[in-house]
């Protein structure tokens, strides 16, 4: 192959890729935005925003925003960004709002499917679920009180998508629902050959490379951190796959898995996710940077919590299957 069909032959395994990857998402996504029309419709959304209010208010958030993000944990992010979509097409949100919602949305999201990744690599699934909705809440309620006590980000957020006209016609929503599908198309065909290019430029290397001696520190083997840095830079499935694997043969211990799937569900595809949630005009202070840093220190929580209990407590409560380490 030479050097005018090579880069040729890749864009079109991107093409490919988007193809099957946009069909798979989009397959969510209608139905979910249809759903999100009729509640808007007939005013249920207002009814939604209402009783979530309460909490969502503990975090600066208008109500409504808890289906979104509500919407992103069943589904995807995708999902919850479609639903976003509508609610901005009523209301002005900061970016410090987008920033909260977002970062909440970064760390649980899509849970059928990552509970699932979590429980074939030995993690059981109450820990799974709780740990993710209640991390992503207290990130999301320290960004807030931060944000609000140093007045930060109070400025409008601009979002990448086509806002549905006030007022518009059934065929106006349809035409605009549209329009972002076709944006969804070119965004995941950019993620997926920006992450093409990273990979084969070796970026992608570099940066595992300078993660894996902080994963260390932090107590992961050295069989786990590289099998994380994977999934944080790449995404959950990725890592959660090899780790599957690793786990199930017995090369990985309980305890390396648990902490591994626990730090990847905290910050995974660090890359393509934060582009995501930039489209709603989040800031990469929160979704970004305070979410590493927060990543962090959640998981030298974690990992002194572990060491705190005995072996035996260990396996009760967090993990699936016989104890197979040495």
């Amino acid at each position: 192959m030479n050097q005018i069909t090579k880069p040729i032959h890749h864009i079109k395994d991107v093409f490919s890729d988007t193809i099957s990857t946009s069909l798979i998402l989009f397959k969510i996504m209608i139905p979910v935005s249809i759903i999100v029309k009729i509640l808007e419709y007939t005013g249920l959304i207002t009814q939604i925003g209402d009783i979530l209010s309460p909490f969502m208010q503990l975090i600066g958030l208008p109500g409504e925003t808890g289906l979104v993000w509500a919407t992103a944990m069943i589904t995807n992010i995708y999902g919850g960004i479609i639903v976003f979509i509508t609610l901005a097409s009523e209301q002005i949100f900061t970016v410090a709002q987008a920033t909260i919602l977002g970062s909440m949305i970064l760390i649980a999201h899509s849970l059928p499917v990552e509970v699932t990744i979590a429980r074939k690599a030995g993690i059981r699934v109450w820990f799974t679920i709780i740990f993710r909705i209640l991390s992503a809440c207290l990130f999301g309620f320290i960004l807030h009180t931060i944000f609000s006590f140093f007045q930060l980000f109070n400025t409008p957020s601009s979002m990448a998508w086509t806002k549905a006209p006030q007022n518009a016609t059934i065929l106006d929503w349809i035409i605009n629902q549209l329009r972002n599908y076709l944006l969804i198309f070119i965004i995941i065909f950019t993620l997926l050959l920006l992450m093409k290019l990273l990979k084969k430029a070796g970026i992608i290397n570099r940066l595992n490379q300078w993660m894996e001696p902080a994963l260390e520190f932090l107590g992961m083997s050295k069989k786990a951190a590289p099998i994380t840095i994977i999934g944080t830079t790449l995404g959950i499935s990725y890592g959660g796959g090899l780790i599957i694997k690793e786990a199930q043969s017995g090369d990985l211990s309980k305890k390396d898995a648990f902490l591994s799937v626990s730090m990847m569900g905290l910050s995974h595809s660090l890359i393509e996710d934060t582009i995501l949630m930039m489209t709603i005009g989040a800031s990469l202070v929160g979704i970004l940077f305070g979410r590493v840093i927060f990543s962090i220190i959640i998981m030298i929580i974690l990992i002194n919590l572990i060491k705190r209990i005995s072996e035996n407590r260990f396996y009760t409560l967090f993990s699936i299957g016989q104890k197979k380490d040495s």
